[in-house]
């Protein structure tokens, strides 16, 4: 049986953050595509995937998580994932998606850098 996801969505100066929380699966991941085209990105923005509360992710994640990149690229808009948990980190670094996704410790990190290459 698969835990719940929790999604929560903020926006920032830089764009929208997305919280995700629990497990990131097949059973889960529809619910992340949906939230998708309601987000507030535009030319310049940056969507921001808060991955810390992740308990599990599987392929299907992985799946969305790509599909979230190429939403804020269709867009012109910029995507950053945040506090990414080990277990993630290491599925990132075997199938070399680390190359594909910028990564930072905090939101505000994330925010940050975004602020640096929009100035």
């Amino acid at each position: 049986m698969t835990k719940q996801l929790t999604l929560r969505t903020r926006a920032t100066p830089a764009g929208a953050v997305i919280e995700l929380a629990g497990d990131l699966d097949h059973h889960t991941v529809p619910e992340v595509r949906a939230a998708l085209p309601g987000l507030d990105l535009g030319e310049g923005r940056q969507l921001t995937l808060d991955l810390g509360g992740l308990t599990f992710c599987d392929s299907s994640g992985i799946t969305v998580l790509i599909a979230a990149r190429n939403h804020a690229l269709a867009t012109n808009a910029t995507i950053a994932l945040v506090t990414v948990p080990d277990h993630v980190s290491r599925i990132f670094r075997l199938v070399g998606l680390e190359q594909v996704f910028p990564t930072h410790l905090t939101a505000q990190d994330a925010e940050a850098a975004w602020r640096a290459t929009a100035d």
